[in-house]
């Protein structure tokens, strides 16, 4: 096994060479087998050992066991113990999912803290059919099946291409020690479940069942590949992106014959998981959500908008002094006195500075505001009309800040001034202010 790990990072994962790893070592039969092997290639090692504290005694007796093994073998070692259950409990998860998201962020954390390059797991083929199962169980698309990647950005899995029963003769042949997981016997879990009843009678009736299974990985990851360069090519004709903000046409994309497919493709990123709403929401009537955790999806008119989800603020009045001469918050704004107009726009406004009253204050644009728009002879209107004729989506209007002076709007900020503060004939100090 040695010479065959060998030769797979050679043509596989030569990015290992010569680089500091971490290898998350639980003291398990996988973890200890893949230490081994790691420290007769010669490779520049260190363990990371987590004790989730699941197990009672036995939680601390694998990590002692750890202790042990890296003192007898002078290997560096880093060591966690977490609160597993409160943190499932405080943060509504399952206690696998919580586990996984303790034990990743610290890898992470040790990778940037202790300047090591990757961090190594000792994930092999049959966890993989394992994870394919689990995925083909609960209803999945193309990604579900392809298993799990052999290199995550900075994790790596060096040993999925090999089977348990491989790592278990092996050990057995090399005398490894390792520590036996009392809830990899029970049947509480479903991925146990999968391991020990299901697998097994797979295998029985086809004893090349695995070659077959690692044949079909392979074949599912190359569509998925070709599924992704297909889903860039459209995406290019379909979606623009302005910072932070999402666009996607809708006409451009029901001209495609599995709109779907590409949707889907686009947003899995942003955790939405609603597909049939999604799919609904192409034909739904303008002004309709759905939302990830962290983002919108917003069908607006002719669109799609995926955008973040604002954090409320914890501000929505800022008061502006007469002698400010900038402004960062909520919007960067500065304010100079100047001697003539000159290329007034919507980013830039010339005021008559005796006309307002301070301090000014910059707002959120509320439903009933009204202003009278510059250049329209003292007709008033609404700011909400501005933002139809304007064609703004909800995103844009939800984004608009307002400057007042006292009861009076003299500016709809980066769209309108108003017209009743505007420089004439009988101004003496002009005040420009520019959104920048």
């Amino acid at each position: 096994m040695i010479e065959k790990i060998k030769l797979h990072i050679e043509q596989g994962l030569s990015l290992l060479k010569n680089k500091k790893l971490l290898l998350a070592t639980s003291g398990g039969l996988d973890s200890m087998v893949m230490l081994y092997l790691f420290e007769q290639l010669g490779y520049e090692i260190a363990i990371a050992h987590c004790n989730f504290q699941l197990r009672g005694l036995e939680s601390f007796g694998d990590q002692s066991f750890i202790q042990e093994y890296a003192q007898e073998h002078q290997l560096s070692i880093f060591i966690t113990q977490f609160d597993t259950t409160a943190f499932a409990k405080d943060y509504k998860l399952s206690t696998q999912v919580a586990a996984r998201e303790l034990r990743y962020n610290w890898f992470y954390e040790l990778l940037e803290t202790e300047n090591y390059d990757y961090i190594l797991t000792a994930h092999h083929a049959d966890d993989n059919l394992e994870t394919f199962l689990i995925n083909l169980s609960r209803g999945t698309g193309l990604d579900g099946l392809t298993g799990i990647p052999e290199q995550n950005d900075k994790i790596i899995r060096p040993l999925l291409s090999i089977s348990r029963a491989e790592i278990l003769a092996f050990a057995k042949e090399k005398n490894i020690v390792w520590r036996e997981d009392s809830s990899n016997a029970s049947d509480k879990y479903l991925r146990n479940k999968i391991r020990h009843d299901l697998v097994p009678l797979l295998k029985e009736l086809n004893p090349q069942f695995m070659d077959a299974f690692q044949k079909t990985q392979t074949y599912l990851q190359e569509s998925a590949a070709m599924v992704e360069d297909a889903s860039i090519m459209v995406y290019n004709q379909v979606v623009t992106q302005e910072e932070d903000l999402m666009y996607i046409d809708l006409k451009q994309l029901l001209r495609l014959p599995n709109y779907q497919s590409y949707l889907y493709q686009w947003l899995k990123e942003f955790g939405f998981t609603a597909w049939d709403d999604i799919y609904e929401l192409v034909h739904t009537v303008s002004g309709k959500q759905i939302f990830s955790s962290h983002f919108r999806l917003l069908k607006d008119r002719e669109q799609l908008i995926v955008s973040p989800i604002a954090l409320e603020s914890k501000e929505d009045y800022y008061e502006i002094e007469k002698e400010t001469t900038d402004v960062n918050v909520p919007l960067k704004l500065s304010f100079c006195k100047v001697a003539d107009i000159s290329n007034p726009s919507n980013t830039t406004i010339f005021v008559d500075e005796d006309l307002l009253q301070f301090p000014l204050v910059i707002q959120k644009w509320n439903e009933g505001a009204i202003f009278q728009p510059f250049g329209m002879n003292g007709k008033s209107k609404k700011v909400s009309k501005l933002f139809k004729d304007e064609k703004l989506s909800l995103v844009a209007k939800e984004n608009i800040w307002i400057l007042w002076s006292g009861e009076t709007i003299v500016w709809v900020i980066g769209l309108r001034q108003d017209e009743r503060f505007k420089v004439s004939a009988t101004t003496k100090n002009i005040l420009k202010i520019q959104l920048l």
